[in-house]
């Protein structure tokens, strides 16, 4: 019985990624078209995914990469491990993924979208303040605590932040091999070549120094 509780997150998880794969019209990615094809990561061969290789076994379905807490050193106080195909091979043409994201106290997991995924989430521990806007600019949001699952549906800007004293973490699942994530202030104040001052100046209604003052905090640490 112990051993089934320790599991309970992961099955939850992936009972909401057969559910969201069972309409194969709302499916992230396109349908296989043979039983497995284990990812090639060092093909130069460019596809819609990854070329099959020719040997594998079963170490290209297994990872214990998202089994224990990361090390949360970046500004935000949150950190994304993926497991996704890029770690998995064998999750190739599969349509889907998991994700283990941890919170320090006061951490968020920024405003961001994924552009080929829908989204759901298990608290492991902690309690976290959780978002997705849609496109008529309504915000959906309330606070999920340990055991609660929550959706945020592809493609919608959202957000999760831990406004507790202790640390948080949370299981996602994704129904795409690699869904794809674009953190909405990085991508505008740090893309490469930079977005034009004026741009953002306009776009934000603020003036080209605060803008260049926002660049500055998302430059590279030197």
């Amino acid at each position: 019985m112990a051993a089934f509780r320790k599991m309970l997150p992961l099955i939850v998880v992936i009972m909401a990624l057969l559910a969201i794969n069972s309409d194969k019209a709302c499916a992230g990615d396109p349908d296989m078209l043979q039983d497995i094809c284990v990812a090639d990561l060092t093909s130069t061969t460019k596809v819609n995914g990854f070329p099959c290789k020719n040997t594998f076994s079963a170490a290209d379905f297994s990872s214990m990469v998202i089994s224990k807490p990361g090390a949360i050193t970046n500004m935000f106080g949150s950190l994304v491990t993926g497991a996704n195909v890029q770690s998995i091979p064998g999750l190739n043409t599969l349509g889907v993924s998991m994700a283990r994201i941890d919170y320090a106290p006061g951490g968020i997991n920024p405003p961001h979208t994924h552009p080929r995924a829908t989204e759901i989430v298990y608290v492991l521990y902690g309690q976290l303040d959780v978002g997705f806007i849609t496109t008529a600019n309504v915000l959906i949001s309330k606070r999920i605590v340990q055991g609660e699952v929550f959706a945020f549906p592809r493609g919608l800007v959202h957000f999760q932040k831990n406004n507790g004293k202790v640390p948080a973490a949370v299981i996602a699942g994704f129904n795409s091999q690699l869904p794809g994530a674009q953190s909405i202030a990085p991508t505008l104040f740090a893309a490469t070549p930079p977005v034009s001052d004026d741009v953002l100046a306009q776009t934000f209604q603020i003036g080209t120094m605060q803008v260049q003052d926002i660049k500055s905090r998302f430059a590279p640490k030197k």
